[in-house]
């Protein structure tokens, strides 16, 4: 039997979180990771910024000789956080990074993957500005700020989180069947967890404002998800399994969206 081939797979927010749990997983089963974070990663580099988004893409593109299998893109914040800031990294340090790395995609020998993490947000977060969503999708960063302003406090930084989020999946669904995804042997696709304890969520939990507001999220099945969990469905949407898997955003939040929108299913973003 010959050996199994090594594959190369980019992971942004390595260092922490989801990003961490599943860069520890797919070393441990003998894939390489090029890991892009704020600090402890192989490429450094600050994804609210567009420098640090040139950054990111050009020494990753140099690090894998221009070939990549696989792609993730967990690195993500949530409130409590400068909105404006959080829909740059949320979004355009997801939708960047995957278009500037389309060719290296394209070009492995692999069904190559991406996995951007959205967030079962897009479904439940009430009121999100289609006009801010729409913003998000043109790149259009300015008037993205300037709808942002006629928000404040936890209305905004909800609505950011919220907005950006559902721009990813929007933007996975509208990608993923074209000739240039699709059609490159490239399967694009998104997960969408819900309250995952992360040192995200225990950011928010922490919080005098949003503490109380996290803790009535109702989650069915008991308790907040694990890093390692949804980890776990991120290598299966990387893996040879994932090879009929074609603009989904898999919900993995404990059955919350189930519970607040029921009759929903058709209108969300689950397969």
């Amino acid at each position: 039997m010959p050996p199994i081939e090594q594959k190369t797979i980019a992971i942004t927010g390595s260092a922490s979180g989801i990003g961490a749990s599943l860069r520890r997983s797919i070393e441990l089963n003998g894939d390489k990771v090029i890991g892009i974070d704020l600090k402890n990663a192989d490429v450094i580099a600050d994804l609210s910024t567009a420098y640090g988004r040139e950054s990111a893409l050009s020494e990753t593109l140099d690090r894998t000789n221009g070939i990549l299998d696989g792609l993730v893109t967990c690195a993500g914040v949530g409130p409590p956080f400068d909105p404006k800031e959080m829909l740059c990294i949320n979004w355009l340090g997801t939708a960047q990074l995957i278009n500037g790395l389309h060719e290296a995609l394209a070009s492995s020998k692999f069904t190559s993957k991406v996995v951007a993490v959205s967030s079962n947000s897009t479904t439940i977060t009430p009121n999100v500005p289609e006009d801010l969503v729409t913003a998000c999708l043109e790149f259009d960063e300015e008037k993205s700020h300037r709808i942002l302003e006629n928000y404040s406090g936890m209305a905004s930084m909800a609505i950011a989180y919220a907005a950006s989020k559902t721009a990813v999946a929007h933007f996975v669904r509208r990608a993923a069947p074209s000739d240039k995804w699709a059609g490159s042997g490239i399967r694009l696709n998104a997960i969408a967890p819900g309250a995952v304890l992360t040192p995200l969520l225990q950011g928010g939990l922490d919080d005098e404002e949003f503490g109380d507001a996290i803790r009535t999220l109702p989650v069915p099945v008991g308790e907040f998800g694990s890093p390692e969990v949804v980890a776990m469905w991120i290598e299966m949407m990387l893996s040879d399994a994932a090879d009929f898997l074609c603009g989904s955003v898999i919900v993995v939040d404990g059955g919350s969206d189930a519970l607040i929108r029921p009759d929903d299913w058709p209108k969300s973003f689950t397969v």
